[in-house]
């Protein structure tokens, strides 16, 4: 339980800015100034003081099997969604997925008393804690509702700004609909195994980003579309793709005991620079894109070493895969650290594709910094190029 006085809990919370700061979030004054103002231990009681402004996730719920299923999210995360939604004061904003209400508390500070902010939940026992930490904090106005998150909520619509708060699979039609035209709808949209928060502009019945960032969370409860296999008997290694791929994971199963391909890029990179571009131009060229991860039993035994053994990209085809890794090169000139990117084939066609992921690398290393286009069409119009197809959605990715 975080016991307090107020100078101690403050102090914690400038820390807290001041490192998301530091990370490069909370651009805007008044993005900052939220954060400074709304108390985000009130809004989780029950976690000790210093745990409530740590950077990171605090898990308020979960399942039988001990998944995540609501949580506060991570701060920098929370700054950086609200970077992407640009909200103004009165706006009127809906929220999927009320959390701990801590989220709602920081649009509410942004919008403004001429604005209004709703927030939806599908579990009344989250959208009850989530209303008590609200009106304990002086937020009681916000309008917190017990309903299924993809539908929205019709009665406050059109909004000028949606936000969602859990992982999403795709965009229900209720999203797009309530969103007001060139409002911004900033939503962790996963697909190909990647979780990335997108920030789109409605234009008309089409959706353009202009945001796309890494990041991560529990996902939305009855949106599911991923499928996932282990590749071998020890169940060591899974391999996680969309529904809407051809892969046959029967066809994939054993691939790792045969003999293995390496493709180097020639590219490297420092121990704190970034590699996750690569995946997400894979999406945008690459059909056969998913995700493998790796427990260390495998990695150790040298049977499956991925770059980040829990989420790296991988290439699937029939009965062959690649997937990326990297190994250790000499230190740069100032004694730091340096890896070289590559890809590791296995099957009849794991040397193309190991060639295929790095070929995808290197021309990310042309361009670092590339941030591709995603858009969304509502399924009722004919789209050309790759097209990552979903229930309600369908996805191209310009890079």
């Amino acid at each position: 339980m975080n016991t307090t006085t107020d100078s101690s809990h403050e102090a914690l919370r400038a820390a807290m800015v001041d490192r998301i700061k530091a990370a490069g979030h909370a651009r805007t004054a008044a993005v900052e100034q939220a954060l400074r103002e709304v108390p985000r231990h009130r809004f989780v009681p029950a976690t000790q003081l210093t745990d409530a402004y740590a950077n990171q996730a605090v898990i308020t719920k979960r399942a039988a099997d001990g998944a995540a299923l609501s949580c506060a999210s991570v701060p920098t995360v929370v700054a950086m969604m609200l970077d992407q939604l640009d909200v103004q004061p009165g706006h009127r904003i809906l929220e999927i997925g009320a959390g701990t209400g801590y989220n709602a508390a920081l649009l509410a500070t942004l919008t403004g008393p001429t604005g209004h902010v709703t927030t939806v939940d599908i579990d009344p026992e989250v959208t009850a804690g989530a209303r008590a930490g609200l009106g304990v904090t002086g937020f009681a106005d916000v309008e917190v509702i017990t309903a299924d998150g993809s539908l929205g909520a019709p009665d406050n619509a059109p909004y000028d700004r949606i936000i969602v708060t859990v992982g999403a699979f795709d965009i229900p039609p209720a999203w797009r609909e309530q969103l007001a035209p060139g409002g911004r709808l900033v939503v962790p949209l996963r697909w190909r195994g990647q979780t990335r928060s997108v920030a789109f502009v409605r234009d008309d019945d089409l959706l353009r980003s202009d945001s796309v960032k890494l990041c991560g969370f529990v996902p939305m409860i009855g949106q599911d579309s991923e499928r996932s296999a282990h590749l071998d008997d020890d169940e060591q290694v899974t391999l996680y793709w969309d529904a809407d791929q051809d892969i046959d994971p029967e066809l994939l199963h054993g691939v790792l005991s045969t003999p293995k391909t390496e493709v180097w890029s020639e590219v490297t990179v420092g121990d704190s620079e970034p590699f996750d571009g690569v995946w997400l131009r894979m999406t945008a060229t690459e059909p056969a894109t998913c995700r493998i991860a790796a427990g260390q039993t495998a990695v150790d035994s040298g049977v499956c070493t991925p770059a980040i053994p829990s989420r790296s990209p991988a290439l699937a085809e029939g009965d062959s895969l690649a997937y990326f890794t990297y190994r250790r090169v000499d230190p740069d000139q100032s004694g730091g650290a340096r890896a070289e990117l590559g890809a590791i084939g296995h099957g009849q066609a794991g040397e193309r594709l190991a060639r295929k992921l790095s070929d995808q690398i290197r021309a990310w290393g042309t361009n670092r910094t590339g941030e591709p286009v995603v858009i969304a069409y509502s399924g009722e119009h004919p789209v050309e190029g790759l097209v990552i197809n979903k229930r309600w959605t369908e996805l191209i990715i310009e890079s």
